[in-house]
């Protein structure tokens, strides 16, 4: 089966000349537990905020998402230049009378009218939205391609290292289960051993003392704990080689896993299975710290 795992970390770029229009995409995520989306767009394509998300949403399920977009116009085709008459006038007038109340010998000029501001405006011809986003997608598309690329390799490698300590888990939770048998057995033989010392030559029933410390003995046993730490373990097996995004489940199986090791921890009286313990411990912890990054 062919890995799907993927990376919550991941970058890509894409840039198109349309229209008109130097085009410039970028895109980039981190860890987050859920799927948080930022961009910033120029003030002209804020129009396309919206649809960047549900594109990027399309393809992404959880992480940090920051969008970069850059248009630059370097064919200006639909803009022109307005003259308000109407100041230009007041301001003829104005200077006119300047001149003849102190007697000034420089006439009123296109060059100094020039000077003034709001008498020549620039009007840009009304984006075509359409044609603008089809433009966005031209340079989103490699981007995204890059982007989840890299999120995929990513994958790859955690795929890898988090099934190499699933196995190494699974190697120590045999262990453990080999050991189980001999635990039981010594704790039955060290309870009846104090029994019979306390109880010395008095008379007591034998049969009812079995009981109570086969009893005893019995919780000291992990056999259902091994069994679904083994349970456990499947389903991580599976979740890694999913399709589907699996990084918060695989985050809840640990915890349980982590449960259950721990309880073996608590009840074994054996030294040799509480080092076992701390070194199953370890796994689940690196295993956790390597989901952290699982989109």
């Amino acid at each position: 089966m062919i890995q799907m795992l993927k990376s919550m970390t991941g970058y890509g770029r894409g840039e198109v000349l349309a229209d008109g229009r130097h085009i410039v995409f970028e895109i980039k995520s981190v860890n987050h537990k859920f799927f948080e989306f930022n961009a910033r767009l120029p003030r002209s394509c804020m129009f396309a905020e919206d649809k960047l998300k549900a594109l990027v949403q399309s393809r992404v399920s959880r992480g940090k998402v920051d969008v970069f977009l850059q248009v630059e116009t370097i064919e200006d085709t639909g803009s022109e230049v307005l003259i308000n008459l109407p100041l230009a006038e007041a301001y003829v007038r104005a200077l006119r009378e300047l001149k003849e109340r102190f007697a000034l010998s420089d006439d009123v000029s296109l060059s100094l009218l020039a000077r003034y501001p709001d008498l020549l405006t620039v009007q840009k011809a009304p984006e075509n939205e359409e044609a603008v986003w089809t433009a966005i997608c031209a340079a989103a598309e490699p981007a995204l391609s890059s982007f989840l690329g890299m999120r995929e390799t990513e994958g790859a490698r955690l795929h890898r290292d988090i099934t190499e300590k699933t196995d190494r888990l699974e190697t120590l939770v045999g262990e453990v289960e080999k050991l189980t048998p001999e635990t039981v057995n010594e704790y039955r033989e060290r309870l009846q051993e104090k029994l019979t010392e306390l109880l010395g030559t008095n008379r007591f029933d034998e049969q009812r003392v079995l009981t109570e410390v086969a009893l005893l003995a019995d919780k000291v046993a992990v056999d259902e704990e091994t069994v679904r730490l083994r349970s456990h373990i499947r389903q991580l097996r599976q979740m890694v080689d999913s399709k589907e995004p699996v990084g918060r489940k695989i985050d809840f199986l640990v915890q349980e896993m982590n449960r259950e090791t721990n309880t073996i921890g608590s009840k074994s009286q054996n030294s040799k299975i509480a080092y076992l313990v701390v070194d199953m411990k370890s796994e689940i912890e690196k295993i956790r710290e390597q989901i952290q990054n699982v989109e």
